[in-house]
């Protein structure tokens, strides 16, 4: 289950930041390549007011696009919920059902706040010539040379967020909480 939703926010921290948060390379036991340990803050003198006296800044994370993203997911399509339940007990019928409905609104969704288009828009099971540019844009598959192939069949077009349009984040909300717990008043 963890691992699952380090997944998730390794995606986002990626989709969103173009590199992993500091917490996120920190929980998968990975360093950053040529960085120097941070520099400690000296504490301050006595008889001079405190930094503590002034409350901090909050800071927007990278990891807090992402969060936010799984939060519009769950509140408008409930994608959480169906990703965490376990789903053996029903029938493919019965998954099917839901997922028609959990498909149409998590595309509302995303569709409402990104932009997304094709890597390579062209159809796939054709011929297509290796965009130049970002390495990253392209994953070859099946019998790949040692250099860079001029073209391959494509077998999936690939997303790029052409835009990206969140609304702000309320500063006293824990940008953590995916959804909140519902507890009823009778």
């Amino acid at each position: 289950m963890h691992r699952i939703l380090l997944a998730f926010r390794a995606f986002f921290n990626i989709l969103f930041g173009g590199a992993l948060s500091d917490g996120t390379m920190t929980e998968l036991g990975l360093s950053r390549r040529g960085t120097a340990p941070a520099a400690k803050t000296a504490a301050p003198a006595k008889g001079t007011a405190a930094a503590a006296s002034t409350p901090p800044t909050p800071t927007v994370k990278t990891s807090d696009g992402a969060l936010q993203i799984l939060s519009i997911l769950q509140r408008d399509s409930r994608l959480i919920d169906f990703i965490m339940e376990d789903i053996s007990a029903y029938s493919d019928d019965q998954v099917g059902a839901a997922v028609r409905g959990l498909h149409d609104q998590s595309r509302e969704a995303l569709n409402r706040y990104v932009t997304l288009a094709p890597v390579i828009d062209s159809v796939e099971g054709t011929y297509a010539k290796t965009p130049g540019g970002d390495p990253g844009a392209v994953k070859f598959i099946g019998n790949v040379p040692a250099d860079t192939p001029p073209g391959g069949v494509l077998r999936h077009k690939g997303w790029r967020a052409t835009k990206v349009d969140l609304p702000a984040l309320p500063t006293k909300q824990d940008a953590a909480i995916i959804a909140p717990a519902e507890i009823e008043i009778e």
